[in-house]
Order: C-alpha cells, then structure tokens, then sequence
C-alpha cells in the first residue's frame, strides 16, 4: 500500500512539474512575442501580424519608407541541422526587373525551412565579386541577371550571417541568423534556447535599407539599358 501511494505521489507530482513547464514555457514565448512585435513596430510602424499558425514562424507586413515589407521570424528545428537556427528573413515586396529566380545560398550543405533553393533546377555560374561560399541557382535556364550590380551591393554578406538573397519579379529577400540554440542545453534536453536573442530594431532597419538599394540599383541598371 505505501508503495503504491508513494508511485501516486511521485506520478502526480511529475504531472504538476510538467504542467508548470508548460504554463512558463507559454509565458515566455507570449513575451518574447511582444518583445520582437515591439522592435518590428519601431521600425515598421503599420506592421500587421499575419501568421498562419506554422510552427516556430511569426510574420509581419507593413510599408517602410513608402514600400511595401515584409519580415519573418523562422525556428529551424531540421535533423539535419548540427543545431536549431533562429533565422530572420526580411523582403522589400515590390516589383523587380529581373527575368525569373535569382537565388543566393551561401555555404549550402543541407535543406532549410526558409528557402525553395534546393528545388531550383538550374546552377548559375558566377560573376566577379560573388562571394566564393555563394551557389548561384534560378528557375530559369539561360537567362541573364545583372551579376555586376549585385555584386556592388553584398557588402553583409562578409559578416558569415546573411545566409540567402533571393531575388524575383515580385521582391527581394534576405535572410540573417539571429542565433544558433544553446549547445548544452540542446544537447541535453533537445530544446532549442537562443539565450534570450531578441530581433534590434538596428538590424531590422539595416537589412530593409540592403533589400531596398539593391532592388533600386537593379531598376536603375534596367532603365540604362533601355
């Protein structure tokens, strides 16, 4: 009898300390939600939550500077992965002058969450001043893209965090990691912690003025060779 109210007791008691997990884990994602909404409104200010309920991704669109954004937040959770990535992904969701697909993945080795490049068919070769980690990928076979304009505009992506530049006719995107999980406590829970990293409004704008200036320098280009 006293063993079998002594398992009771243990067994109720793990229920009560997961359900307490589950309450702060709640509490704290609620909070690093109206954090990071805090730092896209500083920056985007009309910014609309408009996710779909995916999974470890959060969306907001808005204008910025008399354009229409968009910026999303992803948890890349993959097997494949060595460690879950926080990535965010910013895009300037205007037209551009450009004939299909351009994507940039730099120091592709696995499938991401945050990108179709795996699924484009067509390997681009590269123009001088494409960083040399970069592989160049389209939907489209030989058709031509201002290499020479893009290369004067990748001055992030020496810093080893912009992961993806991914031009179309309807925008262009980057993609930044934020943080990689906490090895330790990954390692042994298998939970993926950023250590409290939290979107800066400073990044947010950097990244929004990039996709802007090169969207705009590859309208330019267009215009001159008209």
């Amino acid at each position: 009898m006293t063993s079998a109210l002594l398992a009771g007791a243990v067994a109720l008691a793990l229920v009560l300390h997961l359900a307490w997990l589950a309450r702060a884990n709640r509490s704290r994602a609620t909070v690093a939600l109206a954090a990071d909404e805090a730092s896209v409104r500083a920056v985007i200010t009309d910014a609309a939550n408009i996710s779909d309920g995916a999974a470890g991704v959060v969306t907001w669109a808005g204008s910025w500077n008399g354009r229409r954004v968009q910026l999303r937040t992803i948890i890349d959770t993959l097997a494949t992965r060595k460690l879950p990535a926080r990535w965010v992904s910013v895009s300037i969701t205007e037209k551009v002058a450009v004939p299909g697909t351009f994507d940039m993945m730099m120091r592709p080795g696995s499938p991401t969450t945050f990108s179709n490049f795996d699924h484009l068919d067509h390997t681009l070769p590269k123009a001088p001043g494409i960083p040399a980690e970069a592989v160049l990928r389209t939907d489209r076979k030989g058709v031509l893209f201002p290499q020479d304009v893009i290369a004067n505009h990748l001055e992030i992506f020496t810093e080893g965090r912009a992961k993806e530049l991914l031009i179309t006719p309807n925008g262009v995107r980057v993609v930044w990691l934020l943080a990689e999980a906490e090895r330790a406590r990954y390692g042994v829970f298998r939970q993926a912690e950023f250590g409290g990293v939290r979107l800066d409004p400073v990044l947010i704008e950097r990244l929004l003025a990039f996709a802007s200036a090169l969207r705009d320098a590859i309208s330019r280009g267009e215009r001159q060779a008209a």
